[in-house]
């Protein structure tokens, strides 16, 4: 199949290579790119754990003058890929969580008590779940340091385009409701929605598939939210076509 690959860089190219491997034609078109935001104080004195919902905020951290400080904490990684990121970068006790940042709270809340100490959540400046609210309620502090910012794309990029006024395209990859908006957004600008009807869209949850529904477009939700549930829906899609 030929697939529009919308995650920013360097995910995409790392996602490419995976749908090469498994005889897919990846078509990149990031949706959002990354930008790290310089000069940011952890304030890590005090704290019980660290939060990480994105391998962005590691990326960003990797470079960071509280990088060692930061590698004596516990931290608690949204899903499998961000937790094999952290152990890469040298944490040395990392707690996955189930693929979302709405499933955290309820995993911490098991591990942790509000009077050992606040929790430091590594974000970003736009994130999809309200994780401060939902660990507030539950008697926790939460402190939010934004590493780092995505901005979305203003156009699909020439080639990605082409293909898809073409019919030439036979799905497209989407991995956060962000994304998703994007583009849907990009669909209509481009007076290109028809021509995306035509394509399924492989999302990575619910919530994902969710933010494509003013458009009515088709849409395949992975079992768990996780790369290698997308990976695997694609298989089978292709399996059967």
């Amino acid at each position: 199949m030929r697939l529009l690959v919308t995650r920013p860089e360097p995910d995409a190219s790392l996602e490419a290579e995976k749908l090469v491997a498994r005889g897919h034609e990846p078509v990149l078109a990031p949706l959002l790119a990354i930008e790290f935001v310089p000069g940011v104080t952890l304030e890590l004195p005090g704290a019980q754990a660290l939060i990480v919902t994105s391998r962005n905020a590691l990326r960003a951290l990797a470079s960071h003058s509280e990088l060692e400080a930061a590698r004596k904490l516990p931290l608690f990684a949204v899903g499998e890929a961000t937790a094999r990121a952290a152990a890469k970068l040298g944490f040395a006790e990392v707690t996955r969580g189930p693929g979302t940042a709405s499933g955290l709270p309820e995993l911490i809340r098991g591990k942790l008590k509000p009077e050992g100490g606040k929790l430091v959540h590594l974000a970003g400046e736009t994130l999809a779940f309200d994780l401060k609210s939902a660990l507030e309620a539950e008697g926790f502090s939460l402190r939010q340091p934004v590493l780092y910012r995505t901005v979305p794309a203003r156009d699909f990029p020439a080639q990605a385009l082409s293909l898809l006024k073409a019919g030439k395209l036979d799905g497209a990859i989407l991995m956060s409701p962000r994304t998703a908006r994007i583009f849907a957004l990009l669909l209509d600008r481009h007076g290109v929605v028809t021509e995306g009807k035509r394509l399924v869209c492989y999302c990575l949850s619910q919530a994902v598939a969710e933010a494509l529904e003013a458009l009515g477009l088709r849409v395949r939700v992975a079992l768990h939210p996780r790369e290698e549930d997308v990976l695997a829906l694609l298989d089978s899609e292709a399996a059967s076509s």
